[in-house]
């Protein structure tokens, strides 16, 4: 009987020993499937403009600081796009924040090397009375003199394109007076009682700093959806060097999903997203905080994306052929996962 009890308690020993040998076997395999779960993250070097095409990607950007992003991101800010096109162009920049029709522009100067992933910005672009409330619609414009900028260029030819629509010839029904800047258009008003302005924001906030009474009084992106055409006013848009798309699908995938969650926070956060749109030099935090309320900032991609610019860049090319290029995209241009 002992010999039994002695058989029975070796192997009962030997049992807990393979137990215990196959469990921290098992917790080793765990902790090296764990290791091979992680994936490296792709470095994306990307670019934005100082002004509202550069500020919902603030989050994404501070996020990225404290490596809470799904890519690692190298961020490069400048004052015009001339500045980061040709780094685009080069594959010096994977991705870049840009003016909606230079993406065109870029596609077909470079016969493709760059692609369109989405669209960051709806019309931002305001009607603005210094004083009193004579202005209700563009038709009220009539006779009217207007102080603008964009002469030649994409603003010019959506603001006739819209005062068209509204039975307004740009040319013969109103005066507009030409200027240089926004920064130019604000003193302009400053120096006149009863001054009519189009601007853009973030200089409406600008301009409301300066001036107390200013009003907004027509929204340039409302009279386009009013219009019930099948396109949208796309001020800004995000593009990517072709080559870095087709190389890294996941990387640019990755990104979508970062700037996605970037874009959703600034909307929802206004206080705490205008300290990082100061934080990151691109204005300060009080005209931020006026301004991106009316910036329209949005992360529009896939068809939705493709149908609302290419609609728009109709718009623009009826106008003047050269603001997107001199010819109309091809499909390949839109990037659509």
């Amino acid at each position: 009987m002992k010999k039994i009890l002695s058989i029975l308690l070796t192997l009962l020993t030997i049992l807990t020993l393979v137990a215990c040998a196959n469990n921290t076997e098992s917790n080793n395999t765990k902790d090296t499937a764990k290791e091979e779960v992680k994936v490296e993250k792709a470095n994306v070097r990307l670019g934005g403009l100082k002004g509202p095409t550069s500020m919902g990607m603030v989050k994404m950007l501070d996020d990225n600081e404290k490596g809470e992003t799904e890519n690692e991101y190298e961020f490069t800010m400048a004052g015009s796009a001339d500045e980061l096109t040709p780094k685009l162009l080069k594959g010096e920049l994977d991705i870049l924040a840009v003016p909606a029709n230079l993406g065109s522009v870029l596609y077909n100067k470079s016969e493709g090397a760059v692609k369109f992933l989405a669209v960051n910005m709806l019309g931002a672009i305001y009607i603005c009375e210094k004083n009193g409330e004579t202005v209700q619609a563009l038709s009220d414009l009539k006779g009217k003199t207007v102080y603008a900028t964009g002469k030649g260029s994409t603003p010019e030819y959506v603001l006739a394109y819209l005062l068209n629509q509204n039975g307004i010839d740009i040319e013969k029904d109103l005066t507009i007076e030409w200027k240089n800047e926004p920064s130019e258009t604000v003193a302009a008003m400053a120096t006149q009682d009863n001054a009519i302005a189009m601007l853009p924001q973030p200089f409406v906030a600008v301009a409301k700093s300066k001036i107390p009474t200013l009003r907004v009084a027509v929204d340039l992106n409302e009279v386009w959806e009013k219009l019930g055409v099948n396109s949208k006013f796309v001020t800004a848009g995000i593009v990517v060097n072709a080559d870095f798309a087709e190389n890294n699908p996941d990387a640019v995938k990755a990104f979508l999903r970062d700037y996605e969650k970037s874009t959703t926070f600034v909307k929802e956060n206004i206080d705490e997203a205008a300290s990082l749109i100061e934080k990151y030099d691109i204005v300060n935090a009080d005209i931020a905080k006026e301004a991106l309320p009316q910036c329209n900032i949005v992360c529009m991609t896939g068809d939705e994306m493709k149908k609302s610019v290419t609609g728009y860049f109709e718009v623009l090319f009826n106008q003047n052929p050269a603001s997107v290029g001199g010819e109309m995209p091809s499909d390949d241009f839109f990037l659509v996962y």
